[in-house]
């Protein structure tokens, strides 16, 4: 259970550090706030967890959207060429 909660942890850490940063202080400072019943600070997590949620999903969408186009192909699948024959030094009439 420790190895594959890290395993789903490290993940996130790596591809968004800023955010998954953010989403951490947010959730502790929401914890403290609500276990000491300081709701301005309970308050003040919960809106760090939401805005950096918001930031990641925005960066997860513009990135879907920059993706770039397919390459235009100019020359034919191989497949539907003939395979070319071989040739070897004697069948060739040419003197070297």
């Amino acid at each position: 259970m420790n190895a594959l909660w890290t395993r789903f942890l490290r993940s996130p850490y790596r591809k968004e550090p800023i955010t998954s940063f953010a989403v951490t202080v947010g959730a502790v400072d929401a914890a403290i706030g609500g276990l000491s019943t300081s709701w301005s600070l309970f308050g003040l997590g919960l809106g760090t967890v939401g805005i950096a949620i918001v930031v990641r999903w925005l960066l997860v969408q513009r990135s879907l959207a920059e993706q770039p186009a397919p390459a235009e192909l100019y020359l034919p699948p191989s497949s539907s060429r003939p395979p070319l024959r071989m040739t070897s030094k004697s069948n060739n009439n040419t003197p070297y």
